[in-house]
């Protein structure tokens, strides 16, 4: 194709004319895009402006509902408008204790005897959702929770070696009315009583009946707040009957006969409001939070409480902030021990060895040191020592199936791959010789028992919070001086060094024990001493550093026992003589080995009639 000089200079020119065109437009564009933001940015800036005005407006309005809606909701008691809120601090040689003229209440409770991860002072009851309170008419058709008010006359006094503090709410009418909170703090004591004394409570009270509203809230308190949700509890007692729920299994309790008390036991602290006279009936509720809230459990409390008119009236409560201390809370008389879990539900069989064997041993060697990792390994002794006739013979009958392993050997040899037949053979054997096969047994299930009943106690002996022994800092938790960084399925995040010296002392008994046995056929059975080890990783990883310090001791125990009955004690040249003479006495089977026999017997009957028919 040929172009001469006038296509060309027309080309140009259209390329120039497109240019042109696209430029403007652009220009044009982008001119229009600014003028529309200024406009926009100016409309917001108006609307900005007018929201601004307008919000003081609103919040001036606001204001002045909530000023009167408190105003007539105070009715005659005008001083509870009061905003000062004036706190007052009594302590006794246990606890700290924080009132505030606000509701007349408890404001916060610090335990002095047991301390946060941060070392500041157990507290109880710190929360803004914390409050106990009830509502009252306060004249005309008004009527305010008293937590919402303010308590403005404080006095302070000393009555038969107790501190008295009492917080009043004065009517400002010709009714005389009054409300006093008295608190009454006895020396060397967590039960606080509670008096609510009024005058003319029936214009207070609707129908005779106080509404009294219960807000708790258990803050964390351990290292591991699941571990410690999973260990804590709602108690009380309704019709002179204890009993308990679990807060992640239920979440609320309805109570419709008289309640002596209810409360919140969290692992080592437990928070109880009694009533005297009791509840007449009531409701209960609680949430779990997560656990980014550090918050083990919210309850709500609403609980009615019969009051008789007369000129004066005194409502009787007490109110617990406490360690959950069996030892404790049993001199009080009101069932609070009940909730310490030494042994509940399905793990309830367990609860009488705590209570008359674990725990008397336990305080006794207590008082021999504090060292509370020497205590836990001379608990164990102790258990060992008080079981060791037991595990004699169970050693013994290890000793006689170990002396007869090589005529087992020459059974297998014998019947060849018939199992059956060698079954019978080996039966026959261990009944000639007298021998127990099931013997070996006893420890293993001697030690179940024990070790529920361990793993509850351990789990609430408040004595082990804290307590330092190795390298483990706090015995009721789980020790973790190998951290991963990260999260391993049913592992964690840790590694137990505890939770090792188990597992690696039950493997060398696992291995032993093997060596005492015959040859095992079955695979399962074979590889026994390998599986149950790694289970005990998986499962002990998160326990007590308690419960795993004890279970090493435990093992240890037994494979110094082993290796002395068996290489001192037991004559195995005698166990075989024994056996020999065992053999020559008539012999009387039991009905269990006979009905064994003729089963084994039957099995073989028709496995010779299967193989006769596959011919």
């Amino acid at each position: 194709m040929k172009f001469d000089r006038n296509t060309v200079i027309g080309f140009l020119v259209l390329a120039i004319l497109f240019i042109g065109y696209f430029y403007f437009t652009n220009k044009q564009q982008a001119e229009f895009r600014k003028t529309q933001a200024a406009e926009l940015t100016i409309k917001q800036a108006k609307e900005d402006s007018i929201a601004l005005l307008n919000k003081p407006a609103e919040d001036s309005v606001k204001r002045v509902i909530d000023s009167v809606t408190k105003v007539s909701n105070v009715g005659n008691f005008k001083k509870a408008l009061d905003t000062t809120e004036n706190l007052v601090v009594i302590q006794n040689e246990l606890m700290k204790i924080t009132f505030t003229s606000r509701g007349g209440r408890v404001k916060q409770v610090e335990l002095k005897n047991y301390k946060e991860h941060d070392s500041s002072l157990v507290k109880l009851a710190s929360s803004d959702f914390d409050k106990i309170g009830y509502r009252i008419n306060t004249g005309g058709n008004s009527s305010e929770e008293t937590a919402n008010l303010s308590f403005t006359q404080i006095d302070s006094t000393t009555r038969e070696g107790n501190q008295v503090i009492s917080f009043t709410l004065q009517a400002e009418d010709s009714s005389g009315a009054f409300v006093t909170h008295e608190y009454v703090i006895k020396p060397d004591d967590y039960m606080i009583d509670f008096n609510v004394k009024m005058k003319g409570a029936e214009q207070l009270l609707n129908q005779g009946t106080m509404n009294l509203l219960w807000q708790y809230t258990a803050a964390q308190q351990e290292s591991d707040i699941s571990f410690e949700k999973q260990n804590t509890q709602v108690g009380y007692v309704e019709d002179g009957s204890f009993d308990y729920h679990t807060i992640g299994r239920k979440s609320s309790k309805n109570f419709d006969e008289n309640i002596n008390w209810v409360g919140v036991r969290q692992r080592f602290f437990f928070t109880i409001l009694v009533a005297k006279d009791n509840f007449s009936s009531g409701n209960m509720e609680w949430t779990v939070p997560d656990d980014s809230t550090k918050t083990v459990v919210q309850s709500i409390a609403n609980m009615k409480v019969p009051v008789q008119a007369g000129p004066s009236t005194v409502i009787p409560f007490s109110i617990y902030y406490g360690p959950s201390d069996y030892q404790i809370l049993k001199k009080y008389d009101l069932k609070f021990e009940k909730l310490v879990n030494l042994g509940q539900g399905m793990y309830s069989f367990v609860r009488p060895i705590n209570k008359y064997i674990i725990m008397p041993i336990f305080n006794f060697l207590r008082g021999l040191t504090g060292n509370l990792g020497i205590v836990i390994a001379l608990l164990t002794i102790f258990i060992r020592l008080l079981t060791s006739p037991l595990i004699y013979k169970s050693y013994l009958s290890g000793a006689k199936m170990k002396a007869l392993r090589p005529e087992i050997a020459k059974l297998k040899e014998k019947t060849g791959d018939d199992k059956q037949a060698m079954s019978m053979e080996q039966m026959k054997l261990f009944r000639e010789a007298g021998v127990n096969p099931l013997g070996g047994c006893i420890p293993a299930l001697l030690q179940i028992p024990i070790f529920f009943a361990l793993f509850s106690y351990f789990n609430s002996e408040v004595a082990l919070r804290g307590a330092e022994f190795l390298w483990s800092t706090d015995l009721s938790a789980y020790d973790d001086p190998i951290k991963f960084g990260f999260n391993i399925p049913l592992l964690g995040s840790h590694l137990s060094l505890f939770c090792i010296t188990a597992v690696i002392t039950s493997f060398l008994i696992s291995l032993y024990s093997m060596s005492m046995t015959p040859d095992q056929s079955n695979p399962v059975m074979k590889y026994m001493p390998y599986i149950f080890p790694i289970f005990l990783l998986f499962f002990f990883n998160r326990l007590p550093a308690a419960l795993t310090w004890y279970y090493t001791v435990s093992n240890l125990i037994t494979l110094i026992l082993q290796y002395i009955i068996q290489t001192y004690i037991i004559d195995h040249d005698k166990i075989l003589e024994k056996i020999a003479l065992n053999r020559k006495k008539p012999k009387t089977k039991s009905k269990w080995q006979e009905r064994m026999e003729q089963m084994q017997e039957q099995q073989k009957k028709m496995k010779e009639m299967q193989q006769k028919n596959k011919r």
